[in-house]
């Protein structure tokens, strides 16, 4: 497909999923029609990168949603009845989502299109209050529930008690049972945001790095030395205390619960590859993302190791392959110059996508199209593909 024609089926499936009077891109009009925090972030590049200014709008109803502390939900209601089981809200979820705004920012900057003052304003609150009420004494960020680390059914979160550890006893619908279960175990702030759990607590690798990379986003766009320094010392956080050397990636570390599966070999460990200042963990980290006997399969990295007894090619987060992850590995091969590498992944996501139907994730040997199908995130590849103006790193 060539690059006008995959940019007008971008822009139809955006289109077909915009809620004018909502303001955002609902990801599935009947799986999805709500607003998901780092969805609708991702949607704001595509908007962007078509040259839409809907991206403005896109990015500002996510931080619209924000609780008068700073959290901002990872969910905003509309289009069906509220998940009001998600805390005690009445118009949102009381949990969080990578902030993915602080990337939506810089990117939107550079693409000429200038957020607000009170936008500005509100995703620097944003990164704030994850800084400021989300840190444990180590310095590390933690989330209370697996909803907030974006990978809700990872096999990193088996060891707290989740049903089906082994790939034949386990069942998404128990999963998602469980998730929700565990939501009666958070205590809330006053302004009803999550703040600690009596059963879940861990500091993901893969959030500490979304987290550490949008405040480096957002500190180089406003010229923010604050918030580059904490971007500094997360990264710098993460590699004293959750890389892992027998992985060779950044692994997770329980706070409450949780176990050895903290350090299954998952994809997203090597996310810290967008923040580290250490060339070699980068290097080691990323060149798995292309090893058939790691991540390396022929529609893009798989989610979980090839070879660990809970991979699965065609499950929900046991194995899949995700285009927002590919977009954020692509990111990270640019950031150290790795070309080709990223040149390869971009065309291995823009030909699965458009093979899929533009799925929400899919099969990393096969291709098929999985969960909601089309998914509005997957327009991501129009940022990718071959002439695309790179976001500068």
């Amino acid at each position: 497909m060539n690059s006008a024609s995959l940019t007008e089926e971008v822009r139809a499936l955006l289109e077909a999923h915009w809620d004018n009077d909502r303001g955002w891109s609902v990801p599935n009009p009947n799986v999805y029609p709500h607003l998901w925090l780092w969805d609708s972030c991702f949607h704001a590049f595509i908007w962007g990168t078509l040259g839409d200014r809907r991206a403005l709008t896109e990015l500002e109803a996510v931080l619209e949603g924000q609780l008068p502390e700073g959290m901002v939900p990872h969910m905003r209601y509309g289009g069906g009845p509220p998940d009001t089981w998600l805390g005690p809200l009445p118009a949102s979820s009381s949990l969080t989502q990578p902030p993915m705004f602080g990337h939506a920012v810089k990117v939107l900057r550079q693409q000429g299109l200038e957020p607000s003052q009170e936008t500005l304003d509100r995703a620097r609150k944003g990164l704030d209050w994850l800084w400021d009420r989300r840190r444990t004494e180590d310095g590390l960020i933690y989330i209370v529930h697996p909803w907030e680390g974006g990978n809700d059914h990872s096999p990193r979160w088996d060891d707290w008690g989740a049903p089906g550890r082994t790939k034949a006893d386990y069942s998404r619908p128990a999963r998602t049972q469980w998730n929700k279960d565990r939501v009666r175990d958070i205590s809330f702030a006053d302004d009803g945001a999550g703040q600690w759990s009596s059963s879940f607590v861990t500091c993901p690798a893969s959030f500490n790095a979304y987290v550490a990379f949008n405040l480096a986003e957002l500190g180089e766009s406003l010229g923010d030395q604050e918030l580059i320094g904490r971007a500094g010392q997360l990264s710098a956080a993460m590699d004293e205390l959750l890389w892992d050397d027998a992985e060779q990636l950044w692994s997770d570390l329980p706070v409450v619960g949780g176990g050895a599966s903290a350090r299954i070999p998952t994809s997203d460990g090597a996310m810290g590859a967008l923040v580290t200042s250490d060339p070699a963990k980068a290097a080691a980290a990323l060149d798995q993302l292309e090893d058939p006997s790691r991540f390396g399969s022929d529609h893009g990295p798989t989610n979980v190791a090839r070879t660990h007894p809970s991979y699965d090619p065609g499950m929900y987060w046991r194995g899949t392959a995700w285009p927002p992850l590919n977009y954020l590995f692509w990111l990270a091969q640019l950031r150290w110059e790795r070309t080709d590498a990223a040149d390869r992944l971009a065309a291995q996501t823009v030909r699965s996508a458009v093979a899929s139907g533009w799925a929400e994730y899919w099969n990393p040997e096969t291709g098929e199209g999985l969960g909601a199908i089309p998914q509005s995130w997957t327009g991501l590849v129009v940022a990718m593909q071959p002439g695309a103006e790179q976001p500068e790193q």
